[in-house]
């Protein structure tokens, strides 16, 4: 029977070919059915995730799951129909063999499937994005930008969230870590001091405990002092103490390296000779007859455009001025001294010289000056806040030839301290921080040197630095470091450091210009770095005073506006430099 069935005509055959065709369609029906519900599945998916196609629109079948559906299908298959004269119980049994395949071809797809979410879920979490995130106009058009957005979002979210718990997060020592976390932390601490700076930053990174406990400033002190500006003197005295040392020891970097964003903060049309000074927020600069005021904005980087205050007084440009006891002491082309009050409009002319002044120095109400005439002199200032009793007496100031001592107690005039022949032009002069002596820096054409210490109380002299200066060596800026240290430059090409301890004829270090350049002005920070300016080109050069090259050139002018660099200052964060025509910015915070 089971022979004759099978050489039947079709649908018109035994019972064994009418089993075997059901079965047939159960397979087909069943593979349909499960076909039409992985396309949902798989639609919704994609549209969930790429918000490009529709529902129906499933990603395609994996390759693994595709295999193995193809073999459940194919073994169930030749069970059902390969095994026919076996008797008329082969052909349920081939259907339970179809259903079978077909249930291991679902399983294995769905393993497939299962793996591949698992892939996108992990790159979901390490990205940052989650679906919950998209906004609804993300399954429609636009929706791969609108995507973008929400996983931005989603990151700074996880941020916020990440430094919150930081803060919550208890400073205490954590229980549990390495042996090294349950040490003292005098013992961590004598540890800690002998690493450097590379190695307390990988520290840093194990957790967030360390990284509190390496950004101590009894760590960095060392470092920084080795640093190249970095707020602290020769001496260890921490000028900067409101700033981390850890922050300056990173903006240190920058100025070992050279690395700076120049910028210009103030122009003006025609050609001057600026001089300036810093106290706090505010620079102090000269422009022609006047001396303006202004703030720094807080990125220290800029200025605000409108002057806090304009000191005017002089005929003639201004020379040279310092700050002192909230005043500024002016020296003008006039050949007068002004003291202007910083706070206030009130100023005081003094008649001191019969040329232009182009130094003056100020300190402990003592003020010393020096001339084209060839004299320095000094005067006393008893009370600098109001050197005139009567406001009647500025209009019958007298003209003299040298300072006042001003007596408020009994309101009468007097005559200067000293007058100083000094046989040269005076460019430069400097009071000693003990306010025992003073230094003048002559033009070299009278007097075989251009350095001389003069007694501040009988106005003779002490002594004289160096002995074979080249004639014409004038000294253009000298500056005391320390009661027995001083720097000077000039003409001659060389920055030169004295120490009066070691020997007064020749200096202990010096540095020299390669492009053989005038030198007009230096600045040190007290320890190690060392600031010039060239007269060529504006060029301004950082040394580091350990060794004997150049560390870093900055040319700020080009060859048609070629201007000397008049006057330099810097902080631990910015460089400014007065040229001819502006004043520049180096910022070494943000290069």
């Amino acid at each position: 029977m089971g022979s004759q069935g099978g050489s039947g005509p079709p649908g018109n055959g035994g019972p064994g070919e009418g089993e075997s065709g059901e079965a047939r369609k159960l397979q087909e029906g069943r593979a349909a059915r499960g076909k039409r519900r992985k396309g949902k599945r798989k639609g919704k998916a994609g549209a969930g995730q790429d918000g490009r196609g529709s529902g129906a629109e499933g990603k395609p079948e994996p390759p693994q799951a595709k295999a193995a559906a193809g073999l459940g299908a194919e073994a169930g298959a030749r069970a059902g129909l390969g095994e026919e004269g076996e008797g008329g119980g082969s052909v349920q049994e081939g259907a339970r063999r179809i259903v079978r395949g077909e249930e291991g071809s679902a399983g294995a797809g769905k393993e497939a499937e299962g793996r591949d979410d698992g892939k996108k879920e992990e790159w979901r979490v390490r990205t940052g994005w989650r679906e919950e995130a998209r906004p609804a106009r993300a399954q429609g058009r636009g929706g791969q930008a609108w995507g973008h957005l929400a996983r931005t979002g989603a990151a700074m979210a996880a941020e916020a969230a990440e430094e919150e718990a930081a803060a919550r997060e208890p400073t205490g020592r954590p229980a549990a870590g390495p042996a090294l976390l349950r040490l003292p932390e005098e013992l961590l601490l004598l540890i800690c001091s002998y690493l450097d700076m590379q190695a307390l930053g990988r520290l840093a990174q194990v957790c967030r405990w360390l990284r509190r406990f390496t950004s101590c400033d009894l760590l960095w002190r060392r470092i920084a002092r080795a640093s190249l500006n970095s707020g602290f003197t020769r001496l260890g005295t921490d000028l900067m103490a409101s700033v981390p040392v850890k922050e300056r020891v990173k903006v240190s970097q920058n100025w070992r390296l050279g690395r700076c964003r120049e910028g210009i903060l103030l122009k003006w049309r025609c050609s001057q000779m600026p001089w300036m000074q810093l106290e706090g927020d505010s620079l102090y600069i000269s422009q022609a007859n006047f001396i303006l005021a202004y703030q720094f904005r807080p990125d220290g980087a800029s200025l605000n455009r409108r002057p806090l205050g304009v000191f005017a007084g002089h005929d003639e440009d201004v020379c040279h001025f310092v700050l002192a006891n909230s005043h500024i002491i002016s020296a003008g082309g006039d050949g007068k001294i002004g003291v202007h009050k910083i706070h206030s409009t009130f100023t005081v002319k003094y008649s001191a010289h019969e040329q232009e002044v182009n130094c003056v120095d100020c300190k402990g109400g003592i003020i010393v000056s020096g001339s084209r005439d060839r004299t320095a002199k000094a005067t006393q200032l008893v009370h600098l806040s109001n050197p005139f009793p009567n406001p009647r007496q500025r209009q019958r100031e007298p003209l003299l030839s040298c300072f006042q001592v001003w007596p408020l107690a009994s309101g009468r005039l007097g005559q200067c301290l000293h007058t100083i022949q000094t046989e040269d032009r005076v460019w430069s002069i400097a009071i000693s921080p003990l306010l025992s002596s003073f230094v003048t820096g002559t033009a070299c054409c009278g007097h075989f040197s251009p350095l001389r210490i003069w007694d501040l109380n009988s106005g003779q002299l002490m002594t004289h630095l160096g002995s074979d200066f080249p004639p014409g060596a004038g000294v253009l800026d000298v500056m005391y470091e320390s009661p027995s240290t001083l720097l000077s430059c000039g003409y001659d090409t060389y920055v030169r450091y004295w120490d009066l301890r070691t020997s007064v004829r020749k200096c202990v270090m010096e540095w020299e210009e390669p492009h053989d350049s005038t030198l007009y002005c230096l600045q040190t920070d007290g320890n190690h770095l060392l600031a010039t300016g060239s007269s060529y080109y504006g060029v301004v050069r950082l040394w580091d005073r350990r060794q004997r090259a150049c560390l870093h050139a900055f040319p700020l002018t080009s060859t048609p506006l070629s201007s000397p660099v008049y006057c330099l200052r810097f902080t631990t964060k910015h460089l400014y430099a007065a040229l001819s025509y502006n004043l520049h910015v180096l910022d070494f915070q943000n290069p």
